[in-house]
């Protein structure tokens, strides 16, 4: 169903039925929006930045308090498991309490021993800043970028994937009934008039986590306006498997790395570079891990994979796996577009390939699903130049029995944003989150992502 010009459409990618159809907001709605947030937005810079964090503890008790409900609109719209949606309304009301209690001490005025009688760098908000936000993490997204940016005292404008306006509407209700009114308000738009907004004098910054290539537009507007831009972009993350690893621990960590959301998560476990040693062993073991998984309806919680979120997505997926068993890789399970038999809706059955080399499009390309492809490496310095061998660099993980050993070869070897050794790459309240290369740049979360949007300003007095 194509939408009507100057609406936007919200289809459950279950069954594909309509959710909901949304009226875009005009040019002087927006205009209008943005003199609320401008006027709300000084209102809050004003407050003490200790009254400030302590209100974000209310907004965490609102999530809570509807946690079932946003959990459940969350899955009709793109799909998510309902567990995991649950899940990710925890990890949000948790990135609220962490700033909370953090964000004084992040912000508070250093002291530096200079020539004059006092010097201190001190922190103030920007302004507003707009956020334009995918859909595969409709709460997290928004949240970890919009709760450090407002305890940093500024506006949030919040353009959401047109797929989850019911969800960008719900977090603006959450955040007024929380928050000053108009303290974060959603704008309705279509993608092709967002230039407009972030070209607009009450837009003082702009954060951006979606596709490379919308990425680049994103910042090219940005620096041609002269503002900030932070971009959290694709990423295909290596998971290099030594020959010295536990296999059946990696196998297990792996299939989850690849499988969360149903696949579709930047820092998702994207390739999988395993040594000669272990390459048979681990695929066997990869195979029995996803022979436990279960795909179906999302709002079942004994489902482990959902659909994708669109339709498209999943044919997009599809030619992938194709041209790369044309290629000469073999598919070992899954390849089919359905998923326990739910053909109508935008569901690809999770699929493990092996034999995948590089130049492969499942090695060189984002894979934005339940896909897993296997490359075998001859010894651990080809493995990590295999891993290296992207346009990525947004996360990675090394699995070894030589934790120490693994521990320099993160930090040395491999060229992305995170590291996770023995373990899943995850984001964190507590730490810096972004990617190097083409997945973008600037940081979210932790001390660095609440410094992403002010104004670092030195004072020195004579």
């Amino acid at each position: 169903m194509n939408a009507k010009p100057g609406t936007l459409e919200s289809l459950n990618p279950h069954d594909g039925n309509l959710i909901a159809t949304y009226d875009e907001h005009t040019d002087a709605e927006v205009d209008d929006l943005l003199d609320a947030v401008t006027i709300a937005q000084g209102s809050w810079a004003a407050r003490p930045l200790t009254e400030r964090a302590l209100a974000l503890s209310g907004l965490a008790s609102a999530l809570r308090a509807n946690k079932q409900q946003t959990a459940e609109m969350m899955t009709r719209e793109m799909g998510k498991p309902v567990a995991q949606a649950e899940a990710e309304i925890e990890k949000c009301a948790w990135v609220c309490e962490y700033y909370a209690k953090e964000a004084p001490g992040f912000l508070a005025p250093i002291k530096v021993k200079t020539d004059s009688k006092r010097s201190e760098i001190i922190f103030r908000p920007l302004g507003n800043v707009l956020a334009i936000m995918p859909w595969n993490f409709p709460y997290w997204q928004a949240f970890r970028f919009a709760v450090p940016a407002i305890a940093a005292g500024n506006g949030v404008v919040l353009k959401h994937a047109a797929n989850v306006t019911g969800s960008a509407l719900a977090i603006e209700e959450v955040f007024a009934n929380a928050l000053p009114k108009d303290l974060l308000r959603t704008i309705i738009v279509s993608s092709k008039r967002v230039a407009r907004v972030i070209e607009h004098d009450r837009i003082a910054a702009v954060t951006f986590t979606g596709s490379t290539g919308a990425g680049r537009s994103v910042a090219s507007v940005a620096g041609g306006a002269l503002k900030k831009c932070v971009l959290e972009l694709g990423g295909s993350d290596p998971y290099v498997v030594l020959a010295n690893a536990n296999v059946s621990q990696a196998a297990e960590i792996c299939a989850k790395a690849r499988l969360v959301n149903s696949g579709q998560s930047c820092i998702a476990a994207k390739r999988f570079i395993v040594e000669e040693p272990v390459y048979e062993d681990f695929v066997d073991a990869l195979r029995v891990q996803f022979g436990k998984l279960k795909t179906g309806d999302p709002m079942s919680r004994e489902t482990d994979i959902g659909p994708l979120a669109r339709q498209d997505l999943a044919v997009e997926l599809a030619r992938q796996v194709d041209e790369t068993v044309s290629a000469g890789a073999k598919m070992i399970t899954g390849g089919r577009m359905d998923g326990d038999g739910y053909r109508q809706g935008a569901y690809y059955a999770p699929t493990l390939l092996i034999n995948v080399d590089p130049g492969m499009v499942a090695f060189s390309e984002e894979l934005f699903g339940p896909v897993a492809p296997v490359t075998r490496a001859r010894n651990v310095d080809e493995a990590l130049a295999m891993a290296n061998d992207s346009e990525f660099g947004l996360g990675g993980a090394i699995f070894t029995g030589d934790a120490d050993r693994g521990w320099a070869l993160a930090c040395d070897k491999l060229e992305t944003g995170t590291v996770a050794v023995n373990g899943q790459v995850q984001s964190d309240p507590r730490l810096p989150f972004g990617g190097i290369k083409s997945s973008g740049y600037g940081r979210e979360l932790g001390e660095f992502g609440i410094r992403e949007f002010v104004n670092v300003k030195t004072v020195s007095r004579f």
